[in-house]
């Protein structure tokens, strides 16, 4: 029986928790009367699982008593040979998110310093803190871009990794290989950097960073992938890092054991195989995103270049209010309040929708 004259705050929890920030998800779309509405403000693929890759899941599904393959083996191997590298240099998790949290696990004690760029995905400050970490933040160009030199300048000795988002969540751009190459130089080879490529699949800047290669030509240089935007595999929760050997090892090491399910396993496998069809999906999408753009810009918006599956609305005060006024019209969009609007790129009919809306707000 609890003792009721102990207060329900006695326990002690950890001070690194007064700094973590709470992830704030985007919103469903809610049901309206007489109007279809679009949620498009969590940069999920609106397009339902390949029919193939349906059937997988529900056979998996039949055993679902029994643990999941711990190495993940089957993926593992499939990813390695797609991509020209060894199983030891691939570790799995629940989501890029949840492999970011095995890569600060191994790298960070408390006190250590995380750069990247800001604003950038919120879960990195939440996870940078959860590892008793400190986050620096370094200030986007003007245009929405990460600014290199000064990411590079903010590394100190106490920095044990750094983060490159690109393309950046939530404003779009992608870094270019010449400055990710000099910012390589100038950071120390014990620091490990993270090529974050969630949106990796939607990039079309030729002057992108192939990071296969920058992986292979540096020692300290790790790539951070996901199945939950073109792969369509938001709900089941698979991701992977591709590092050098040493790296991969102590991953592995701190992954929550059975973390990827038998499931979401088979699920990845066979979207691999089935990339011919989902490619179709995202070339759409792409299309779309571009569509979206010239449309906006076309009503005079100031909006950045985006190879990812959403476009930024540099908003500034005026996002909270633009997400409001989105939402009376059957269109839940991500704010970011005091910056700007993430705008996920979706169904036509919901794109439509959004360049009405934003035409509305410019004007009014």
């Amino acid at each position: 029986m609890t003792d009721q004259t102990v207060p329900t705050d006695a326990v002690r929890l950890r001070s690194t928790l007064d700094a973590v920030p709470a992830y704030k998800p985007g919103k469903p779309a809610p049901r309206r009367e007489g109007v279809t509405t679009y949620k498009i403000s969590s940069n999920e693929n609106p397009y339902p699982p390949l029919p193939s890759v349906l059937k997988v899941v529900q056979d998996a599904a039949a055993g679902m008593n029994r643990y999941p393959d711990m190495a993940v083996t089957g993926l593992t191997r499939m990813l390695a040979d797609s991509l020209d590298v060894t199983p030891a240099e691939i570790a799995t998790g629940t989501g890029s998110v949840g492999v970011l949290g095995s890569l600060l696990q191994i790298t960070c004690e408390p006190g250590d310093e995380v750069v990247y760029a800001w604003r950038s995905f919120e879960a990195y400050p939440i996870v940078v803190a959860l590892a008793g970490a400190t986050s620096v933040q370094v200030p986007l160009t003007a245009d929405a871009r990460h600014d290199l030199d000064a990411m590079a300048a903010a590394v100190t000795d106490r920095t044990r990794l750094v983060l490159v988002c690109t393309p950046n969540n939530p404003t779009g751009p992608a870094v270019h290989t010449g400055e990710l190459e000099a910012f390589l130089a100038k950071v120390p080879h014990d620091v490990l950097v993270v090529i974050d490529e969630a949106y990796l699949e939607f990039v079309t800047d030729t002057e992108a960073p192939r990071a296969m290669d920058v992986f292979r030509a540096h020692p300290n240089v790790a790539v951070l992938r996901t199945f939950s935007k073109a792969y369509g595999l938001a709900g089941l929760r698979v991701g992977y890092v591709v590092a050098h050997e040493p790296v991969a090892e102590a991953v592995r090491k701190a992954a929550v054991p059975f973390g990827v399910s038998t499931i979401a396993q088979e699920a990845a496998v066979a979207s691999l195989a089935a990339f011919g069809e989902l490619q179709e999906r995202v070339d759409a999408l792409v299309v779309e995103r571009t569509r979206v753009l010239a449309g906006l810009r076309a009503q005079g918006w100031d909006v950045p270049d985006s190879d990812a599956n959403f476009i930024w609305l540099p908003l500034g005060d005026d996002a909270t209010s633009f997400a409001k006024v989105a939402e009376e019209a059957g269109l839940v969009v991500r704010p970011f309040g005091g910056d700007g609007v993430r705008c996920t790129i979706a169904e036509t009919q919901a794109n439509d929708r959004l360049l009405q809306v934003a035409d509305d707000f410019r004007d009014g």
